[in-house]
């Protein structure tokens, strides 16, 4: 049975990327808005959180070389789903069909559409979650793109920080405080709550712009940390979960629910 569902996964990968050149984009999936250049080294694709966020990307991006590939609410959870039922989610599909490397047996990191495949998330508990659901999935299917050097996370800002013609990001708290300290602390503060609530202009020049963006590539030991995570908080061995609750519940401060 195990061999059975193993040949059907390979069927159904099979299936997702077959296309008649690697640089077609006739099958490609319907919600991916690709890039221009053949120079796969080049491309980038952004996995963007949200379709509000999607359309702010699209608007933003540079055509040439950027890809866009919406997703919409979170992954299915790699960890605890068989590989027959990870293909059937359509999220996943969409992701495999856009890469273009299929999976399994079948992985070719040659026949990868993009040099750089970025996460694009809220900086927020979601967007976090989201994260990790995403390195799992690459890290369980295709852990050779994360070898590779292939898998980015985005770095968006989380608040701009104005006074008079005068603004700045700040990408955490304590640059925070710098901005602050440099404009005066009556300086007006944004925060952003998700990548949505940012114009096109804006996502490009924080985001998106090879010149000015923050990217941090996903090694390894990255994906490791949040599979291991992944696997005690939310796989089938109640007695981890229980014991890391216990242990950490009094350093919660903020809970999102």
């Amino acid at each position: 049975m195990e061999a059975a569902r193993a040949r059907e996964a390979a069927r159904k990968a099979r299936e997702l990327v077959r296309r008649k050149s690697a640089l077609e984009t006739g099958m490609l999936p319907g919600k991916l808005t690709d890039c221009s250049t053949k120079d796969k080294e080049r491309a980038e694709l952004f996995l963007v959180e949200g379709d509000s966020a999607g359309g702010s990307a699209r608007t933003g991006r540079d055509r040439e070389f950027q890809a866009i590939l919406p997703l919409r609410g979170k992954i299915l959870n790699v960890e605890k789903a068989r590989l027959i039922k990870v293909l059937k989610n359509a999220e996943i599909g969409t992701m495999i069909t856009a890469i273009g490397t299929s999976i399994g047996d079948e992985f070719d990191i040659s026949k990868r559409r993009y040099g750089k495949i970025i996460i694009m998330t809220d900086a927020d508990v979601d967007g976090n979650h989201i994260d990790c659901l995403l390195l799992t999935f690459f890290y369980r299917v295709m852990p050779k793109l994360i070898e590779n050097g292939n898998i980015y996370i985005a770095q968006p800002p989380l608040y701009k920080i104005s006074k008079g013609k005068k603004f700045k990001y700040a990408y955490n708290e304590a640059e925070k405080q710098e901005v602050l300290q440099e404009l005066g602390e009556d300086a007006n503060i944004q925060r952003y709550k998700g990548l949505g609530e940012m114009n096109p202009d804006q996502l490009w020049e924080t985001t998106m712009d090879p010149k000015t963006r923050m990217l941090k590539r996903i090694d390894i030991t990255d994906a490791v940390a949040a599979d291991e995570v992944f696997r005690m908080l939310m796989g089938d061995e109640v007695e981890p979960r229980k014991e890391f609750i216990l242990s950490h519940a009094k350093e919660v401060k903020e809970l999102d629910v």
